[in-house]
């Protein structure tokens, strides 16, 4: 397997080109991402839209997936060029985030559970020809619904509240337009945010700026629900 350029680099991960229509994904700290592997392959055979995954086998390091390359901007590009408005961004992210809540959890034996993103915000989301496509599910578990909601919501206020960022204007009206689709969805009690705010502040990958914006943050969409 020849790789390519990179063509992208995350917070934990790196993304290069293998030919017109493979990509290999591969964790920097050569986390083992079989897990996400069999997560995405079970959530594929449910419908549900992410990149189509590649060949996996012994031979492949575990830090690494190949998957389809997709071609699009993400969400998040699209509402900072203008060609997708808050309030449509919004009620495709609802809906990405209760579509995911149709599919069954794969391995908890509690009929409530589902399977969650745990960082379905829109840089993780492109918008391809077929329609919007959910990529990282590096955080992915499986739990009560609300746990997912209460993390999106807590990402984008992040950045709502940081007045060092220019995406902050943009985040708040985004957050504006998702709370309601996600209230009309079953919400998010105190303390599914609680958990959500304490799992943020435990991401290695978050810089101590901002895991000094979460509680603002937190009381931002305490204040937007009420």
């Amino acid at each position: 397997m020849r790789i390519g350029e990179l063509l992208g680099a995350g917070r934990s991960a790196d993304v290069y080109a293998l030919d017109e229509k493979w990509v290999l994904r591969r964790y920097r700290d050569g986390m083992d991402a079989t897990p996400e592997w069999m997560v995405m392959s079970y959530l594929g055979a449910h419908g549900y839209p992410l990149p189509r995954l590649g060949p996996r086998d012994a031979e492949t390091p575990p830090c690494d997936l190949v998957l389809q390359r997709l071609t699009g901007p993400t969400m998040l590009d699209s509402v900072l060029t203008g060609d997708l408005p808050a309030a449509d961004a919004a009620a495709v992210l609802a809906g990405l985030l209760a579509e995911l809540h149709t599919v069954p959890a794969r391995l908890s034996p509690d009929p409530e559970d589902r399977i969650l993103h745990l960082d379905l915000h829109p840089g993780n989301v492109m918008l391809t020809d077929r329609g919007p496509v959910v990529i990282d599910w590096g955080n992915t578990r499986e739990g009560a619904p609300a746990a997912d909601r209460a993390m999106s919501s807590l990402i984008l206020a992040q950045v709502a509240v940081d007045s060092r960022s220019p995406l902050a204007d943009g985040a708040r009206a985004l957050l504006n337009a998702l709370l309601p689709h996600l209230s009309a969805s079953g919400g998010m009690p105190d303390r599914q945010l609680a958990e959500a705010a304490s799992q943020r502040a435990a991401n290695p990958t978050m810089s101590p700026h901002e895991v000094a914006l979460i509680g603002r943050a937190t009381s931002l969409i305490k204040e937007l629900t009420t």
